[in-house]
């Protein structure tokens, strides 16, 4: 999307922040790739770190706390008509990118597959499924916090769309 006039540095710090929450989801699908690639998990695990050590217990001890920060960030930001627009759509494109990981996990659990997450000797298939998982959107983030670091809008294919069509101007 073209330039919707001048984001803050605040601004493009915030959008970019929010993609933090499914780089955090996605580690399970990245315990593969982290077995076969061990030089890839501190590079990964250490920038997320301090952010790991707030959510992580937090998602132990609370029930429901995915879909209590979900309703949080859509009810306060997205929703929120005095949030600047490009907040609102990265926001809501990082939520997205959480539902997609939140679903894969999902269906792999109603097929019998979501003990294999955390079972390392799982078949290399689905070894290779949930690192395909884990590349889509770790790649999908990083592009999305360079680009609004840069203070331009990230188009994800069929990601940016939904969150177009749910964020108001």
């Amino acid at each position: 999307m073209v330039w919707r006039g001048r984001n803050s540095p605040k601004d493009r710090f915030f959008a970019a922040l929010v993609y933090v929450l499914p780089l955090i989801e996605v580690m399970g699908f990245g315990s593969f790739l982290f077995l076969e690639l061990p030089f890839l998990q501190p590079i990964f695990a250490i920038p997320l770190s301090p952010f790991l050590l707030v959510y992580s217990p937090l998602e132990r001890s609370i029930p429901f706390f995915g879909l209590i920060v979900f309703f949080v960030l859509l009810l306060t930001v997205v929703r929120n008509d005095r949030i600047v627009h490009f907040i609102r759509f990265n926001t809501m494109q990082a939520i997205l990118l959480t539902i997609f990981t939140s679903l894969c996990e999902a269906l792999l659990q109603l097929f019998g597959l979501g003990d294999r997450l955390t079972n390392l000797s799982s078949p290399l298939t689905w070894g290779v499924l949930f690192s395909i998982i884990f590349i889509a959107v770790v790649s999908a983030s990083i592009y999305a916090i360079v680009q609004s670091a840069r203070g331009l809008y990230a188009e994800v294919p069929l990601i940016s769309d939904a969150a177009y069509s749910q964020v108001r101007y």
